[in-house]
C-alpha cells in the first residue's frame, strides 16, 4: 500500500506539472488525477519535464509524506477548508507581517477571490523537496538559484519562446524550460509581455528578450513548509515575499 501512494504521488507532481496553466486551477488536478489513474494501471511514470528547475520529488522516501501529499492534494482539489486545516499546525505561519493560525488560515480560505486556494494550486505542479525534518513546496526554492529573489523568476513550461519584442509575431531569441530570468523593471499591470534577461546555458550569454507574463513565477511567490511534529507532518509556513 505504502508503494502504491508514493507511486500516486509521484504520478502527481509530474502529471500537474505537465498541464497547461491557462487551465482553470481546480480542473488541472482533476486532469492530474485522471492521468494518475491511467499511469498506474500501466505502470509508468509519465517523463520528467526537461529544464533546471522542473518539478520533482524528493519527498517520498520521508516516512508518511506519500500520504500526506495525497491528502493535500485531495483538500486543494475539492476545496475543502477544514480538510486543509487538519493538515495544519495550530501556529501556521501566513505572512511576515504576523500573520499566523488555522483561524486566520480559514478567513483567508474563505476569501471570494479564491486567491489562497488558486495558490496552493500552482504550489502543488511544483515539486516537492525535503531534507528529513521538512518538506519545502515548490522544489525550486530550496535550490541554490543565482538570481535577485525580487527581481527572479521562474519560467514555467518547456520550451517557453524568447521573443525580441513584446509581440507573439516577433522573431524568437531562444526557448526556455523550467529555467531563470530576471525581470525588468518597466512592466505595467495587464501587460502580456515581460521585459527578461535569460543567461543561454549553451554559451552563457545574456539574451534580452520578452517571455509571456503567464509563463512567469516569482522565486519569492507562494511556497509551502511542512515539517514533522510529533511524528506527523503539519504545515508550518505558507507564505509569501522575503
Amino acid at each position: 500500500m505504502i508503494a502504491r501512494h508514493a507511486l500516486l504521488a509521484a504520478i502527481l507532481v509530474t502529471s500537474l506539472a505537465a498541464c497547461d496553466r491557462s487551465d482553470p486551477p481546480v480542473k488541472k488536478l482533476e486532469r492530474a488525477a485522471e492521468d494518475m489513474m491511467g499511469e498506474v494501471q500501466g505502470e509508468n511514470l509519465p517523463r520528467q519535464a526537461k529544464g533546471p528547475y522542473a518539478p520533482r520529488n524528493e519527498c517520498l522516501d520521508q516516512p508518511g509524506a506519500a500520504e500526506f501529499l495525497l491528502d493535500l492534494r485531495n483538500a486543494a482539489a475539492a476545496r475543502n477548508a477544514d480538510a486543509l486545516v487538519a493538515l495544519s499546525a495550530d501556529d501556521i505561519m501566513l505572512d511576515f507581517g504576523g500573520g499566523a493560525g488555522t483561524e486566520l488560515l480559514r478567513e483567508r480560505l474563505a476569501e471570494e477571490s479564491g486567491y489562497l486556494w488558486n495558490a496552493l494550486d500552482e504550489v502543488l505542479i511544483l515539486g516537492c523537496a525535503s531534507d528529513g525534518a521538512r518538506m519545502t513546496m515548490p522544489w525550486y526554492f530550496t535550490q541554490d538559484i543565482k538570481a535577485d529573489p525580487y527581481m527572479g523568476a521562474i519560467v514555467m513550461g518547456e520550451d517557453v519562446p524568447l521573443y525580441r519584442s513584446a509581440s507573439e509575431d516577433s522573431e524568437v531569441l531562444g526557448q526556455i524550460s523550467w529555467n531563470i530570468v530576471e525581470a525588468q523593471e518597466g512592466r505595467r499591470e495587464g501587460d502580456r509581455f515581460a521585459e527578461v534577461i535569460w543567461i543561454n546555458p549553451n554559451d552563457d550569454t545574456p539574451v534580452e528578450g520578452y517571455v509571456e507574463v503567464e509563463k512567469l513565477r516569482s522565486i519569492i511567490d507562494y511556497r509551502l513548509i511542512v515539517t514533522r511534529r510529533n511524528n506527523r507532518w503539519r504545515i508550518t509556513n505558507f507564505i509569501a515575499g522575503d
